[in-house]
């Protein structure tokens, strides 16, 4: 798969820039990240229209056969999916059968458990990736598989030693986001290069190649944070 090209021109071929692009001021985040749900019980209503919706699409069907097929208004029907009313559990039982799935399905999502991974520090997991004999130290700091929102996520701590060699780019779905921590390196993204110390990001489309390209000052340790959809892997 070819890298994803710009609609900016892309610096010359060995080029550095010493400050990457950050987000023009005023830039709005599209969720609140200190919102909370109101209440369990809509937390509940919410769920059960998630999985009502969810079911109903698997079967190829439209609001309008479910409704028929449950004696349900549109109205009604349009309102459990999108999470703002409570059904009883007359209405719960027809859409079950209806969707031809057990009535506990549809608290599937409200029922289920949301994890979390704790490491101590020196604790995370040695694990081995393209790089590795070159001297790259791949630590993963924790990992969870299937989880509610279809992405999976995952930080490693990169330690690039004296021993270290640089190895050629990695290119992989998903997005990656690079937080120095130590030393300094000139890091490249497809035609893109990098200077990076303490404290510097990076935050890029990992289709594009991509990987340390000199390793100016090391030890050189820094956090990679990839993501990509549940169901696929990175490198």
């Amino acid at each position: 798969m070819k890298p994803k090209k710009s609609s900016k021109s892309a610096p010359a071929e060995g080029s550095v820039k010493d400050q990457p692009t950050v987000p023009r001021a005023g830039a709005r985040l599209v969720q609140n990240p200190h919102a909370v749900r109101d209440t369990r019980e809509k937390v509940l209503e919410v769920a059960i229209g998630h999985e009502v919706r969810a079911f109903r699409k698997q079967l190829g069907i439209t609001v309008a056969d479910l409704a028929a097929a449950t004696d349900i208004s549109l109205g009604m029907l349009s309102k459990i999916e999108n999470g703002i009313t409570s059904p009883s559990l007359t209405t719960l039982q027809s859409l079950s059968r209806a969707l031809g799935v057990p009535l506990t399905s549809l608290f599937r999502r409200f029922e289920e458990e949301r994890s979390a991974v704790f490491v101590k520090a020196g604790e995370g997991v040695d694990v081995e990736r393209r790089g590795t004999r070159a001297g790259h130290q791949y630590n993963l700091l924790g990992h969870i598989g299937a989880n509610s929102s279809g992405v999976v996520v995952e930080p490693y701590l990169i330690t690039l030693s004296e021993d270290s060699d640089v190895f050629p780019t990695f290119q992989h779905e998903g997005m990656e986001f690079i937080y120095m921590l130590e030393g300094e390196v000139v890091y490249r993204h497809g035609d893109g290069l990098f200077r990076m110390t303490a404290g510097d990001s990076l935050f890029f489309d990992a289709d594009a190649p991509h990987g340390p390209e000199e390793l100016t000052r090391r030890p050189i340790r820094y956090l990679s944070i990839i993501s990509y959809p549940l169901g696929r892997q990175s490198e």
